[in-house]
């Protein structure tokens, strides 16, 4: 399906679980990115939480929603994203990552990464939603390319959202304390990725690993730094970068989103 609306692309720093049931400045932000970005026809979205051996993508026409935490309220576990899911994008995808092989996944559905952040940007849940899953087996340039391969979903109405963050360490976030000052080091390395994006410079960020101490203390584990290239990689010569959301949770979580065209 070819329409004359090229879709943006689109990665959001989703933070802690708890944004599904809040209204604060990201998620009032997350909402507007729903009014301000055309109606696509579908959602492919790559979730730092499905992080696995293996290629897949979710080909179920039914979704479930995935609960995919521990240890937080009640009513975050009666969250239910109902979007359906679309076989047909699903094997549209594994047609354009071809020759490596993609399993048309019938278990997972949607996890937290995901129905976190769309709830706020389509709370009707009524555009179907795929899942891609992020191959822990291969390397950031590896995902890059990989990610390239989506392009032409763009030109098919199809919205591509990463969802992750750019600063993510755990071991140093202040539990309780959402307003806790940020961490030199993350502030530093948010600044120079935003620098980076804004510059076009995605060598840099594709190998992050040699960005020094205050990369590697920003993202531990690529897990949610990965989603990331798939949102840059789609970007199209002349493509505005933006930052339609920013700030810092717990002092080592960022919430950066990009958004490319």
């Amino acid at each position: 399906m070819i329409q004359s609306t090229r879709m943006p692309t689109v990665f959001i720093g989703h933070g802690n679980p708890m944004n599904a049931l809040a209204r604060n400045q990201y998620t009032e932000s997350w909402r507007q990115l729903g009014i301000d970005v055309p109606k696509p026809r579908a959602i492919l979205c790559v979730s730092a939480h499905w992080y696995v051996p293996k290629a897949a993508v979710t080909a179920m026409p039914r979704p479930r929603t995935i609960h995919d935490f521990g240890g937080f309220p009640r009513e975050l576990y009666a969250v239910d994203y109902p979007a359906p899911g679309s076989p047909e994008l699903a094997r549209r995808i594994a047609q354009l990552l071809a020759p490596l092989p993609v399993e048309l996944d019938q278990s997972w559905g949607l996890d937290h990464g995901a129905w976190s952040v769309l709830l706020h940007i389509y709370p009707d849940a009524a555009i179907p939603v795929v899942q891609l899953s992020i191959d822990e087996n291969k390397d950031a340039a590896a995902h890059y390319e990989i990610a390239a391969r989506l392009a032409p979903l763009r030109d098919e109405g199809v919205l591509i959202v990463g969802s992750g963050n750019i600063v993510h360490n755990l071991h140093a976030y202040a539990w309780g304390n959402h307003s806790a000052t940020p961490y030199d080091w993350a502030l530093r390395f948010e600044g120079l990725a935003r620098e980076l994006l804004s510059e076009g410079n995605f060598s840099a960020l594709i190998h992050y690993e040699s960005l020094g101490r205050d990369a590697l203390l920003s993202a531990p584990t690529p897990d949610h730094y990965l989603p990331l290239l798939y949102v840059i990689a789609q970007r199209r010569p002349g493509e505005a970068v933006s930052f339609p959301v920013a700030g810092f949770d717990g002092g080592s979580i960022s919430m950066l989103s990009v958004r490319i065209g």
